[in-house]
């Protein structure tokens, strides 16, 4: 059976002059909260550091969700999971060692994740599954918010589906790009059981209500998987 669909709101599109209170406004509704770590390297965006989520981290109790759009993630990502995050997923296009990494994020303390960016076939990873915990497939191109949710995306969805179906993995299909109740549906019916919807519950006049009714649509999804 499909693991229940995991919300998690992407602080990318918060007010981040008010981060704390903003993550505290959807506490009881999300899941797990999407912290976005850009570097102005591997991505043109500079976003926040491990400082800044250490200190968000000792104003909420929600799961971090830590994705690194970062390059030399070796170095940085052990730092996110020491720091309290409970999933650290680091890009394959930034990473020499993928396995060696997950190992040492599980070790310690978090989750391993491995994110697959728009235009990086998903093929070649596809045997590194029984090493991590997640794997983010990039529905637009990352290091935007905002972006327009690209369903040609969705094939490399149903691949890593099928990989985890065939090898009974315990793996988090997770998607973060355009998701909103427009987009969800098809997402999980391709396979993905996590979502990370930025604009979609920040641009929302209750943003609490909007992470219920996407988890409400993600779960009552036909699954072709």
């Amino acid at each position: 059976m499909r693991p229940a669909p995991i919300i998690a709101p992407s602080i990318l599109a918060a007010d981040f002059a008010h981060l704390a209170d903003e993550v505290r406004a959807i506490e009881g509704a999300a899941d797990w909260v999407h912290v976005d770590v850009m570097d102005n390297h591997f991505v043109p965006n500079l976003t926040i550091g491990l400082p800044v989520v250490k200190s968000l981290r000792a104003a909420t109790d929600i799961p971090f969700d830590v994705h690194l759009m970062i390059t030399e993630p070796e170095r940085w990502a052990p730092g996110y999971a020491e720091a309290g995050a409970y999933n650290v997923t680091f890009h394959a296009e930034a990473c020499d060692d993928p396995v060696h990494l997950a190992k040492t994020l599980r070790a310690a303390g978090a989750k391993a994740g491995l994110a697959i960016d728009r235009d990086t076939p998903v093929e070649p990873y596809l045997e590194l599954l029984p090493y991590v915990d997640t794997v983010l497939i990039m529905t637009i191109k990352a290091g935007f918010g905002g972006q327009s949710f690209l369903p040609e995306m969705l094939g490399k969805v149903r691949d890593v589906r099928r990989r985890i179906k065939v090898k009974d993995l315990e793996v988090r299909l997770e998607v973060d790009g355009g998701i909103a109740a427009d987009t969800i549906e098809q997402a999980a019916a391709a396979g993905a059981d996590a979502f990370v919807a930025g604009t979609a519950v920040y641009g929302a006049q209750d943003p609490a209500e909007a992470i219920r009714r996407l988890r409400g649509l993600a779960a009552e999804a036909p699954q072709s998987a």
